[in-house]
């Protein structure tokens, strides 16, 4: 389900767009010029005007549709009117429409909140004879949104349970933004950068004394921590991304962690990931806790590995013995980075010359045709910025439209900072709608590294999960899926980035890129295992933080963190942050972090079908009707099976993780 209260599933930002609810499709979704912030304001209340009349017929049963389509409806109604300014609030430049489109945010979450606890609509929906198995899943998500929101709570918690949910909201909407809109630079001296590209910091600002202001964003950060010859510049680059959000996030964390605490007492549960992880695929917290401690069990010796690796290579480098030699935190991107061009011969930024960003774009289409018969054609539009392009999704062959498609590639301020897709509107083929996705990412324009590219893969993934959905209700489009297998179709289309076969597309859609060199793809792919035991470690410790955080106890965050990180072989650094920054557990991945792993597990499985030929156009096409077509009106395990032809297994994934 897409259309839910807000602050308990983390969808702040997940809203959808077009034009006119339940109205068939003429043509591409067009994006709405807002020119100042009083006009965002001003639809805004038209918009909550119309649901609430919409909420009342609902309630009333006062029109000929059933229960379902009537919800549906108003789903698309939340799509047409609120998708592009939840959009707006994390893309465009101009602070005021930023926060007017947040101020709109909160305004929803309160309705949705109110929406979930009406007890006409809920008796409606208890009472609704599905007709088939489509309609009999999304009543059973109808039915969990009602209860989650506390509908059949009494009279006195119901209303707890709606400021909680807006409190919740209006705490995770800050914490956000304290992250998105963070203006540090640190200065650096010219001596103090050797050995970073010039590339990535020559056009950056001076201060008055003529030093290099580097910012945090990633293009900015990445080639600093892990270039810089200087491990004094490595430490304080790195300091200052660790501290990004500062006290005031610790705080709020710690706020989100009480109040989803109470939630979900309210329900009797006796923690927050005991309310969530009961709707997930996963199923409950002893579920997660087996499957992490199995990943761990993987990469644990692994890590202590990667460790002694690098501790010998900078041992190396400062020519000194290892066992006097103490890796730390900001060492360890520089010597992954060092060993891999020693070892493998390896540089990253090598990779930048053969993947331009637009024709990265134009690469990902171009599998995205091979694989699933889709083409994209650019589309004029005035958009948020002049960075941002608009696509047309169609089917080739017969030119038929069937998505509307926006990317936004490039890093600048006040911009959210890392890559995603924004599922900005459901499908609907009762409705006669069709999807739009808008892909966001913070790429160096001088061209992309391969794990960058992977990066792209991946978004594109959940791109083509939205744009490529063909569900009955819009309420059950694309990414609705459930938390911890919504990741896996876009970590499913990583892998095509290490098959020579696959990149050879870049030179259909680009004459003048440069063939990757085999011997240089044959070096990524074995440099691949190295410090996998140092990733997924992390990984680990991310999601059993985010366990521990939405536990029954609700730890303090900082202290809790400084402890389980203090615990890994690389302890934890004073007067770090980290988690003021960890904007996953403040919105939608709180409780949820492990489904990057979950998900992970689901990827390999769902990539052994393509081991063959992973450009095989019939593979390509039933896995695009079977699991990216039905999004969540089929579960999850259901669909794996039924493109497989097996029941789903982790037995991929260890491999995988083993190599």
């Amino acid at each position: 389900m897409k259309f839910l209260p807000l602050s308990v599933l983390g969808l702040v930002a997940t809203l959808a767009m077009t034009t006119t609810a339940g109205a068939a499709d003429s043509g591409p979704f067009v994006f709405p010029d807002y020119r100042n912030g009083a006009e965002i304001t001003a639809r805004c209340e038209a918009i909550l005007k119309d649901m609430a009349a919409q909420e009342a017929q609902v309630a009333a049963g006062g029109t000929s549709d059933n229960v379902l389509v009537g919800m549906d409806r108003l789903s698309q109604t939340v799509d047409d009117g609120l998708g592009p300014i939840s959009f707006i609030a994390n893309v465009h430049p101009d602070k005021g429409l930023r926060d007017a489109a947040e101020a709109c945010e909160l305004r929803y979450q309160a309705f949705a909140s109110k929406l979930y606890q009406n007890a006409k609509i809920y008796a409606r929906v208890k009472a609704f004879a599905p007709a088939d198995p489509i309609d009999a899943q999304l009543r059973d998500d109808l039915m969990a949104s009602f209860d989650d929101a506390g509908v059949a709570l009494p009279t006195a918690a119901r209303a707890r349970a709606r400021a909680l949910n807006n409190e919740i909201g209006k705490l995770a909407q800050t914490f956000e933004r304290r992250v998105r809109e963070d203006k540090t630079r640190v200065p650096f001296t010219v001596a103090e950068l050797e050995g970073v590209p010039e590339a990535a910091w020559a056009k950056a600002p001076r201060d008055a004394k003529g030093r290099v202001l580097v910012g945090l964003d990633y293009p900015s950060y990445n080639p600093v921590v892990e270039s810089a010859r200087n491990a004094a510049t490595r430490e304080r680059i790195w300091r200052a991304f660790q501290s990004r959000g500062g006290a005031a996030n610790l705080k709020t964390l710690g706020e989100l962690g009480q109040k989803r605490r109470d939630y979900a007492r309210l329900f009797g549960l006796p923690s927050y990931a005991d309310f969530t992880l009961r709707r997930r695929m996963a199923g409950s917290v002893p579920n997660v806790q087996r499957f992490l401690g199995e990943v761990k069990g993987v990469v644990e010796q692994r890590e202590l590995r990667d460790i002694a690796d690098l501790r010998e290579a900078k041992a190396a480098d400062l020519k000194q013995p290892a066992e006097r030699t103490k890796l730390k935190r900001w060492d360890a991107p520089y010597y992954i980075e060092r060993v891999k061009r020693e070892r493998f011969a390896l540089d990253q930024d090598s990779f930048r010359r053969y993947f331009p960003p637009q024709a990265s774009v134009d690469f990902a289409m171009a599998l995205s045709g091979k694989l699933f018969n889709v083409g994209f054609k650019p589309l004029e539009q005035k958009l948020w910025h002049a960075d941002a392009r608009a696509y047309e999704v169609v089917e080739l062959g017969s030119g038929k439209l069937l998505a509307t498609l926006y990317v936004d590639l490039y890093p600048r301020a006040d911009k959210y900072g890392h890559a995603a897709v924004w599922p900005m509107r459901g499908s609907s083929t009762l409705a006669g709608r069709l999807p739009t996705a808008a892909l966001v990412t913070n790429f160096d324009r001088n061209g992309l590294t391969l794990d960058e590219l992977e990066t792209m893969l991946h978004e594109f993934g959940h791109a083509l999960h939205v744009t490529l959905s063909a569900t009955r209700y819009s309420s059950n489009a694309g990414t609705s899926v459930k938390l911890d297998f919504v990741e896996a179709p876009s970590q499913m289309l990583e892998e095509w980035v290490y098959d020579a076969k696959v990149l050879a597309l870049f030179q259909e859609v680009c004459k003048t890129c440069e063939p990757v060199p085999a011997d240089l793809l044959e070096r990524a792919i074995r440099s691949r295992s190295f410090a996998k035991g140092l990733q997924f470690s992390r990984q680990h410790l991310y999601a059993s933080y985010d366990l521990a955080l939405y536990s029954k106890a609700a730890p303090e965050p900082m202290s809790t963190w400084a402890r389980m990180e203090g615990a890994t072989p690389l302890g934890h650094e004073k007067g770090t942050m980290f988690p003021a920054a960890f904007a996953h557990l403040a919105g939608g991945y709180g409780a949820g972090y492990y489904a990057y792993l979950w998900s992970l597990a689901t990827a390999q499985d769902l990539h052994t079908a393509f081991a063959a030929d992973p450009l095989d156009a019939k593979v390509g096409r039933r896995y695009r009707d079977v699991v990216l077509g039905n999004g969540s009106q089929v579960d999850a395990n259901e669909l794996v099976g039924r493109f497989l032809g097996r029941a789903p297994s982790n037995k991929a994934f260890f491999e995988w993780l083993n190599r």
